[in-house]
């Protein structure tokens, strides 16, 4: 008897949606960093992951290497949500569609109604001198 994959019946997929404005302001009491958007990215992919970083449009005003930063944006690296609109809509609606996790220390406190299954979807992480910890969380855990 032979057993037969079902990709479309997994969990979660290989893509992990990255809250990119939030993990640029990751290190309280500093001005957002690009660094923090590499060392995740680079942290994603180490572990056999697919992310997709999705970023605010006026992060570009405030990140710390503003030339580094468009070079990612132009790379395609990082995908710039429409100014003007809330970057957690589409990262939100993206990890949905996509049946992914999210990277962010977000809450979406504001977008639970709509989008009740991000509780199960949030990856938490943190970031200390450029090494990237994510929090690994079971669907057994309900204490919360």
């Amino acid at each position: 008897m032979t057993v037969q994959s079902q990709p479309e019946r997994e969990e979660t997929s290989n893509v992990v949606l990255v809250d990119g404005s939030n993990v640029a302001y990751a290190i309280e009491g500093e001005p957002p960093r690009v660094a923090n958007i590499i060392a995740i990215r680079d942290k994603l992919r180490e572990e056999g992951l697919e992310p997709i970083i999705v970023a605010d449009a006026a992060l570009r005003h405030s990140i710390d290497d503003p030339q580094r930063y468009e070079h990612l944006v132009d790379e395609g690296h990082v995908r710039q949500a429409p100014a003007g609109t809330d970057a957690d809509y589409f990262i939100l609606s993206f990890a949905r569609e996509l049946n992914a996790s999210i990277v962010s220390n977000d809450r979406f406190r504001d977008r639970i109604k709509q989008f009740p299954e991000v509780r199960e979807r949030v990856i938490r992480f943190m970031i200390v001198q450029d090494e990237v910890v994510l929090e690994r969380r079971t669907r057994r855990r309900h204490d919360e």
